[in-house]
């Protein structure tokens, strides 16, 4: 019954979306506000019933009900509980049930938390979230039910495929999805927007906490699942430019874009449609992404369906979607006029170059995607684009916008003094360039660009630790003030500069991991060892031992410097019989200058030694711990009180004449 009852959560749910659309939209036609309060509570409602769905089927994951055909394919009784629940969304079903989970919390969210939000744009921003969950409950329901019963139930499950059987591969689908979903909010305020025909600093102000919510998740969720592909696969890398890989990566250039333009227009009215129109295309690439995943044309440890059916639907909704909103951007886009007029040289001009690199990287990546796959529907020719064209075609639009990064804080709004700006970037010049001559000390000029990419983070990071400088006035006035300066400085400040120092660590570290990588394999018997950048790794022994649900042989791995033991790894080779499929866990000797990553292959001929593989990967950690320290930043900024959900209201006139502000400053 537990199945059933979902079933019926979810009709109920697609009923109220429904609700949510047609009656604010008669009420509008008819001029009757009452009816449109009905869509707050059956946002609300909505998301109850998605959740009590959700729940149905992460009990029938829990219980092993193998009656639920969803179940029975994905899950095992020999799992351990965390893979049984993330089971859920380890297949196409259970993680377009959470999307529509995650797309009525945030319906729900601004029904609740919009209470300072004009009546209007409220109404209309609910109505389009409305329409986005009733398309989306239609497609679950119609095409990937996953509450579909087996009879006769099978006595055990076929389990879950063992390279998603990991902590991180729990988490990142569902942040990439609060990512990804969150952008649909962005795009339901940018049509209701454009359905008022009105864009203003306080629907800047709104928006910007939302966009905030969905670039914060994309970030750790990309850095989540490039962490996992590190340790996880046995190949030492943390992106292959594959085609699902972009299709994350490019709704967060576009969010990023998004998140800078929607400052312009917050505190200078300016970019007002540009604004909007970055919003719209966010969520189109969220769309263009599960489209690519979920549609059968690509093969990928991330594919989630092979159905046509379902990728005919969603390349409905995506056109639907994009056509649509586009079209409404056409009509109704030349009522947003823009009255900031700014230099040449200002803030505003540094955030637009900002979007402009950061949208032609977007439709460069975009191109490389899916021109292969354009070029086999049309033709049959299979063709393959790789790193190769995404790094020399990628890599140099980012140079300019990173070198750019330092100068934007520092330059004032309307009109700036890029002379000025440089003077106050001389000491970090300065620092670039000594970082640059010692890392081309230590590499030589063998290790190609390399010193470049660790200057060009080195660049980034003190820029965003001078911004802070210069906010804080450090060593012009008394140290008291300089506190009380701090203290009163808004959090986006801090959180501006920790994401832009967070980017600096992760140049560093994709510079170095990418150019500095040194590899070696051997084939060992116990007691032997290779040696490689200065460490010695030796074979001590080998051994098997079986897990929950899987047989494992195993390597362990002492370290050694000088002779010196200084860690112990182990390496394993995991087999999964349900499955019928491997993993390989690899030894990881970890430190903040690199890691030590070693794999154990294949048993040899001899039937004593086995084929190991030591690559040193420099700095590689640093890829993430910048990432995380973008996240950071950007979830410091939307504690910042001024970006609390509500928009603040327009100044009214007092009896004198005098303005009093309704809403926050």
């Amino acid at each position: 019954m537990i199945a059933e009852f979902g079933h019926f959560a979810l009709v109920l749910a697609f009923c109220l979306a429904l609700v949510q659309v047609g009656a604010p939209l008669f009420g509008l036609a008819r001029t009757q506000p009452r009816i449109n309060e009905l869509a707050a509570p059956a946002a609300l409602t909505q998301f109850l019933c998605v959740a009590l769905a959700f729940a149905a089927l992460t009990i029938s994951f829990a219980v092993s009900d193998f009656s639920v055909s969803l179940v029975a394919n994905n899950s095992h009784t020999d799992k351990p509980l965390i893979y049984k629940i993330s089971g859920v969304w380890g297949n196409h079903e259970g993680s377009m049930l959470l999307w529509v989970l995650i797309l009525s919390g945030f319906g729900a969210a601004v029904a609740y938390g919009a209470r300072r939000l004009p009546e209007a744009l409220k109404v209309r921003t609910l109505v389009v979230m409305g329409a986005v969950g009733a398309v989306f409950l239609a497609f679950v329901l119609f095409t990937s039910n996953p509450f579909l019963r087996l009879d006769p139930a099978p006595f055990q499950g076929a389990g879950l495929n063992p390279i998603l059987q990991d902590p991180a591969l729990a988490l990142h689908p569902p942040l990439l999805y609060v990512g990804y979903v969150g952008l649909s909010v962005a795009f339901a305020f940018a049509v209701a927007a454009l359905w008022l025909g009105e864009v203003d600093a306080a629907w800047a102000r709104f928006v910007r906490p939302w966009i905030l919510v969905s670039w914060s998740a994309l970030t750790i969720g990309i850095a989540l699942g490039s962490w996992w592909a590190y340790y996880e696969l046995g190949w030492g890398g943390w992106w292959f430019w594959d085609p699902v890989e972009n299709a994350s990566l490019m709704p967060w250039l576009i969010a990023t874009a998004l998140l800078h333009s929607a400052i312009v227009t917050e505190r200078r009215e300016g970019l007002k449609a540009w604004t909007v129109l970055l919003a719209m295309a966010a969520f189109a690439f969220s769309l263009l992404g599960t489209f690519l995943v979920r549609s059968g044309v690509l093969t990928s440890v991330h594919a989630f369906a092979n159905d046509p059916a379902r990728g005919v639907f969603i390349l409905a909704i995506l056109a639907v979607t994009v056509g649509g909103s586009f079209a409404l951007f056409a009509w109704r886009a030349p009522l947003l006029k823009s009255g900031a007029v700014f230099a040449p040289v200002s803030r505003e001009a540094a955030l637009l170059w900002n979007n402009l690199f950061l949208t032609v990287a977007t439709a460069t990546v975009l191109i490389g995607t899916l021109y292969p796959l354009v070029l086999e529907a049309l033709t049959g020719e299979l063709i393959s684009v790789g790193p190769p064209y995404f790094n020399t075609t990628v890599l140099p639009l980012a140079v300019p916008l990173l070198l750019a990064v330092p100068f934007g804080p520092l330059l004032a709004w309307k009109r700036g003094d890029l002379l000025a700006a440089s003077r106050n970037l001389i000491t970090v010049t300065g620092m670039t360039i000594a970082v640059m001559v010692i890392a081309y000390t230590f590499m030589g000029a063998h290790e190609g660009f390399a010193f470049l990419g660790i200057g060009l983070g080195a660049w980034l990071f003190m820029g965003a630790v001078k911004d802070l400088y210069e906010r804080l006035q450090l060593a012009r006035i008394p140290l008291a003030k300089s506190v009380k300066r701090a203290l009163g400085l808004p959090r986006a400040a801090y959180g501006t500069a920790l994401a832009h120092a967070g980017l600096g660590l992760l140049v560093v570290g994709v510079a170095s991991a990418g150019s500095l990588r040194a590899d070696r394999v051997e084939a060992l018997a116990p007691g032997q060892s290779l040696a490689i950048a200065g460490y010695e790794v030796r074979l001590e022994t080998t051994g098997s031992y079986e897990g929950p649900n899987y047989w494992s042989v195993y390597g362990d791995f002492s370290v050694l410097t000088a002779g010196r033991v200084i860690d112990r790894v182990r390496a394993e080779r995991r087999s999964y019989p349900t499955e019928a499929q491997g993993t390989s866990e690899v030894g990881l000797h970890a430190s903040l200058w690199g890691d030590l990553y070693v794999v154990l292959g294949e048993q040899q001929a001899d039937g004593v030694s086995w084929a190991v593989t030591a690559a040193i990967h420099p700095f590689v950690r640093w890829i993430w711990f910048g990432a995380g320290l973008m996240t950071l930043g950007g979830l410091l900024s939307l504690s910042d009180g001024r970006f609390r959900v509500g928009a603040p209201r327009r100044a009214r006139k007092k009896p004198g004449g005098a303005a009093a502000s309704e809403g926050p400053a």
